[in-house]
């Protein structure tokens, strides 16, 4: 019986690993398929509506992010910018995810402590992701300039509502025994946060960081078109190109923003996995 068993969970393996290798060439093919119909619909902005910056060809976009060059071998200096504007956007969502994520968390372990205070303090989180960011867009430039700082803030803003609500809901997540237990124990306020609460909510912690690391580059993004001044990053290299109608130049910044979006949203749950992934299904 044992050894059917093992064979059979063999078998299992073995198609499980077969299906991922074959998985590979589903998304292979939805983007061959996407860059088949962009073709087709820039050249029939090209050709038919003869406004071919609205819909440029993707040899061409991809041509802005590699090259420096103009299909007459005439310097752009638009890569250089590109990557510059990159690197800026990445040091403000950065900067902009660890304050999220200690203000999150520090905000939520208040919070955990007693009801009244999660009562008192829950609201203004609400609040203050439902807030327009526009709105305040005035009164952040007046009071913190419209340079790094402020950017900082609106990413603070728009990230820090995962880190919030997902570790108040971890932190609340505790087995009612292990609680109880603690409580026979005699175990002080601070050791039950420290070794059950902060434990138990870590597998909340990391889905909420994942979540707020993706939102720290819109919100990076969102802060540089708001402020203008200071060193551009890659939301005012969009403005600047739409309004100067380089269409190439627009798609390759805009793909770059998305592309570093991806990457951190995964580089983050990755660390989510290796962190937590032994004992819980973080997917």
């Amino acid at each position: 019986m044992a050894t059917l068993q093992e064979t059979a969970v063999r078998r299992a393996t073995a198609a499980r690993t077969v299906r991922r290798r074959l998985s590979w060439w589903q998304p292979a093919v939805a983007f061959g398929v996407f860059v088949g119909l962009w073709y087709g619909v820039a050249a029939y902005y090209d050709r038919t509506v003869e406004l071919p910056y609205l819909v440029p060809y993707p040899h061409l976009v991809l041509q802005a992010i590699v090259h420096d060059t103009r299909p007459d071998g005439k310097p752009t200096g638009f890569n250089a910018e590109l990557w510059a504007a990159l690197g800026r956007t990445t040091v403000v969502s950065l900067t902009g995810l660890a304050a999220a994520i200690v203000l999150g968390v520090l905000w939520a372990t208040v919070m955990a402590q007693a009801k009244g205070l999660e009562k008192a303090l829950y609201p203004y989180a609400v609040v203050l992701q439902c807030v327009p960011i526009l709105a305040l867009v005035p009164l952040i430039g007046a009071l913190f300039g419209y340079a790094f700082l402020s950017r900082v803030i609106v990413t603070v803003m728009i990230a820090l509502f995962p880190m919030v609500s997902n570790t108040l809901f971890g932190l609340h997540s505790t087995d009612r025994a292990q609680r109880e237990l603690f409580a026979l124990q005699g175990a002080g306020r601070l050791t039950r946060l420290v070794k059950l609460q902060i434990p138990a909510a870590l597998p909340s912690i990391f889905v909420g960081l994942r979540t707020s690391a993706g939102l720290s580059v819109i919100g990076a993004i969102v802060g540089d078109q708001f402020f203008q001044r200071g060193d551009p990053g890659l939301g005012v290299l969009i403005q600047v190109t739409a309004s100067r109608l380089l269409g190439p130049e627009l798609y390759a910044t805009i793909i770059i923003a998305s592309l570093y979006g991806i990457a951190v949203f995964l580089a983050f749950g990755l660390i989510g996995r290796l962190a937590v992934g032994r004992w819980f299904d973080f997917s």
